[in-house]
């Protein structure tokens, strides 16, 4: 596997786990005891921290990578292992193709 695969699978992973772990850990201002501004949606956060949220989503992108990189190396699952619904249906009359 090229090293230009091996990152833009990771990164992929990386921003699945970003949008997995973000809701983790966040309080609204209400749940804080923290007075809002006026305009401020009711469910903003009060503790909004990206760098714990890109800490996290590292983390789980670093383990989700290893096992995916296991699998392709190892190859416990293939493609024909996902093939949930069994082999197409013959249909008569399409020899031509």
């Amino acid at each position: 596997m090229r090293w230009t695969s091996i990152l833009a699978i990771y990164a992929l992973f990386w921003v699945l786990s970003a949008f997995l772990t973000m809701p983790f850990g966040v309080r609204t201002h209400e749940e804080e005891g923290v007075e809002k501004v006026p305009g401020q949606a009711d469910s903003a956060p009060a503790n909004f921290r990206p760098g714990r949220i890109a800490l996290r989503a590292t983390i789980l992108a670093a383990v989700l990578f290893a096992l995916y990189y296991a699998n392709y190396v190892n190859g416990w699952i293939e493609v024909g292992d996902l093939n949930l619904f069994g082999e197409p249906p013959e249909i008569e009359g399409l020899d031509a193709y």
